[in-house]
């Protein structure tokens, strides 16, 4: 049996919420960064984690990362050190991490609560494309409840659809894996 290749870095609040966003949207192999052990912003100890899940970088699968909050600052950090170690990525999706720059030579996915965070985001590193709920949902129902968020798919040349973020999410995941 191969390792998962999806690696999900919760952000800081209670388990529960990561829990559920996994049993109702996560369909593949994955691994989920402990929180209740080290920090979900602190690179280092998400990079360490990695180590004892794939002990040599270049020998691992390309990763693809689902981050939420305060995870997207250490998954994106973890990630950044992962390549210079020789890992690959397979992409990057940032739930919610608003104010953090994203720039990388691989597909970088932003999802956020509402329009304005999404725009003021796009700012540091749109990324790929996007998605950004509307109406508007509260920062944790973002990552606790997918499938029940409507918003706009937004593509880097701007054309935009309207979408569950379920299915968003699923189409990135499906494209990566083939």
């Amino acid at each position: 049996m191969s390792q998962p290749s999806l690696i999900i870095c919760p952000g800081v609040h209670p388990p529960q919420l990561t829990s559920s966003f996994v049993r109702d949207n996560i369909q593949q192999e994955h691994l989920i960064f402990p929180t209740e052990q080290d920090l979900s912003y602190n690179a280092i100890a998400i990079e360490r984690w990695l180590k004892l899940h794939y002990p040599s970088p270049v020998d691992a699968p390309a990763l693809s990362f689902i981050a939420f909050s305060a995870g997207v600052v250490g998954g994106f950090g973890a990630v950044k050190i992962w390549q210079l170690q020789g890992g690959k990525i397979a992409n990057f999706i940032a739930f919610d991490g608003w104010g953090m720059p994203l720039f990388g030579n691989f597909p970088i996915y932003r999802v956020s609560h509402d329009r304005f965070t999404h725009w003021s985001s796009s700012i540091l590193g749109g990324g790929s494309g996007g998605f950004y709920a509307d109406p508007e949902v509260k920062h944790l129902e973002l990552w606790r409840s997918p499938h029940t968020c409507w918003g706009w798919q937004v593509i880097s040349s701007g054309i935009k659809t309207r979408c569950l973020l379920t299915e968003y999410l699923q189409n990135i995941l499906s494209f990566s894996n083939s």
